[in-house]
């Protein structure tokens, strides 16, 4: 069961779609507590006004059964390894001296990397899976 209480590594993301490049980034983040906050960018059919994130054809519920189908396929569980939660369209995370938290940047390697959601966003269009 997930803990809300128990230190808990943050994932934070459109996840236009969510892929296989963003399951390994949650299964290396699971190994540093045992339990991920995957947080949605509230950004479905809008531009999330960054530059090169303006395609966001995928609204929350989309989105969270999307990266539920994912996490099952390897054996997780929403609730008991991870929570989907859906907050507003940040930008930009700001903090102070000492505040408790770190940032982490995972190396996947080139293959996992070359992952793109834009390229599967295209290719579901051209498939006219995707508008």
């Amino acid at each position: 069961m997930f803990d809300w209480k128990k230190p808990t590594v943050q994932m934070l993301g459109r996840w236009q779609p969510w892929h296989d490049g963003h399951t390994e980034l949650f299964k290396r983040a699971l190994q540093k507590t045992g339990q991920v906050c995957i947080m949605y960018r509230d950004v479905g059919g809008v531009d999330a006004g960054v530059e090169g994130q303006a395609d966001n054809p995928f609204q929350f519920e989309e989105v969270k059964a999307k990266i539920n189908e994912g996490l099952a396929q390897h054996g997780f569980t929403d609730g008991k390894e991870y929570v989907v939660v859906k907050v507003p369209n940040i930008i930009d995370i700001s903090y102070g001296r000492g505040v408790g938290y770190s940032f982490t940047e995972h190396d996947l390697g080139k293959e996992i990397h070359d992952i793109s959601a834009t390229k599967i966003r295209n290719e579901m269009r051209v498939k006219g899976e995707l508008k």
